[in-house]
């Protein structure tokens, strides 16, 4: 008979007789930070993400050297030249020289509005030049490292909506999706949009599965970097009343105040500064327009502005494509009301009561990366009616090429 192992220890697993056993892949290569371990799924998904970010790069490439500076121009714009444009130049006047330089240092003039940018990203962009000397540069590999956690979190909240046999379609379509739109050139610049959705999709995913505390803490990350954390965490809020808490269950929703603590302390901040609570609202209200008016008003000024032939054929453009965007904003309002998905119903209504009651409407177009629910009710009308996938692109694809000329030619305005 065998010999019994040692009271206490496990037997040694069995090693196949038709070879060694299979090596375990590297943890380090299968996970992002916050979503885990990546499936087969997940890798897709990524695998799309760098194809779509060398179209990108081979898009600007083409720019520079068929939309040089001038006529007669012998050598193109540098790649990185090319990004530095609009709010980039605040990113890096923050991050370089902070919000308060001492009068005469570099980056110190005033007033300049740089207080209606929150501070997350100066603040990544400051610890990534620590290591990547460039400034343009650190900008651009926080937005590609933000985009891969970002698109997978967003692919595995689509795949929630669908039984599990057809939900693994929808994660890639969803991240198909938002990376042809027409904004899509965002995701890729040293802007806002993509750290903001690498912290608020896993947000989003993590109340899903009723994990509030780190529901909870990337909600904040998420504030530091937008105001529109705000809304985030009140779409968590909403869920988690949904999730119908009894007992002790009640006592996560303390995790649901953090994203309203860096609101509070940028405030508090910028008060020790400049003495007022709210000037990061009013530095976007001097430099953006964005004094309270009526949905209305701003709608006819929004309209004049496109079709009144007042302004430039540029602007009156982006004017349209505001209009657009509002639109679509209010069509996804209305079908998340029907469909009773009220958390998500509650993110979009505030999103578009921030950008629908300034003077005129501004950055609509651009706000639509961040609505997460357009893109996985997309993926998922598009799982049902395949036809949808290739309308969509023959749209899509298009503008996002020709946006992505227009930002950076400089030409961007909105």
């Amino acid at each position: 008979m065998p010999k019994a192992p040692p009271q206490g220890r496990r037997p040694p697993k069995a090693v196949p007789s038709d070879g060694p056993p299979p090596r375990r892949r590297s943890t380090a290569l299968s996970r992002l930070p916050g979503l885990g371990r990546l499936d087969a799924t997940d890798r897709a998904v990524l695998g799309l993400y760098v194809l779509t970010r060398i179209a990108v790069a081979v898009t600007v490439y083409c720019t520079a050297w068929f939309f040089a500076p001038g006529p007669e121009d012998r050598h193109p714009s540098s790649f990185l030249s090319l990004w530095e444009r609009w709010d980039w130049g605040f990113f890096q006047r923050i991050a370089e020289n902070g919000y308060f330089a001492e009068p005469g240092a570099p980056g110190s003039a005033r007033p300049d509005n740089r207080e209606a940018f929150f501070p997350g990203l100066p603040l990544a962009l400051r610890a990534v030049h620590t290591v990547v000397p460039d400034w343009t540069a650190a900008g651009l590999l926080i937005s590609f490292a933000a985009g891969a956690v970002a698109v997978v979190a967003l692919a595995r909240i689509a795949r929630l909506h669908l039984p599990p046999e057809t939900g693994e379609r929808a994660g890639p379509l969803a991240a198909l999706f938002l990376l042809v739109s027409p904004c899509a050139v965002f995701l890729a610049a040293g802007y806002t949009e993509a750290l903001f959705l690498a912290f608020a999709l896993p947000a989003w995913l993590a109340a899903r599965r009723d994990r509030w505390a780190l529901a909870g803490l990337l909600g904040a990350a998420a504030t530091t970097v937008r105001i529109s954390g705000l809304f985030v965490a009140a779409a968590l809020a909403a869920q988690f009343l949904l999730s119908r808490p009894r007992g002790r269950e009640w006592r996560a929703a303390g995790w649901l105040v953090l994203p309203a603590l860096p609101a509070l302390a940028y405030s508090w901040y910028l008060y020790g500064g400049t003495g007022d609570w709210m000037a990061w609202k009013h530095a976007q209200e001097r430099g953006w327009y964005r004094q309270f008016h009526t949905p209305w008003e701003a709608w006819k000024h929004t309209w004049d502005g496109a079709f009144a032939h007042s302004s430039t054929t540029g602007y009156a453009v982006m004017f349209q494509a505001e209009l657009a965007a509002m639109v679509v904003g209010l069509l996804l309002l209305a079908f998340l009301v029907v469909r009773r998905r009220w958390p998500e119903a509650v993110y979009i209504g505030l999103s578009l009561w921030a950008l629908g009651t300034s003077y005129w409407y501004m950055s609509v177009p651009r706000a639509t990366l961040l609505w997460w629910p357009l893109w996985t009710a997309l993926a998922v009308a598009a799982v049902r009616r395949p036809w949808l996938r290739g309308a969509y692109l023959c749209v899509a694809a298009p503008l996002a090429t020709v946006l992505t000329l227009v930002f950076t030619t400089g030409k961007w305005a909105g």
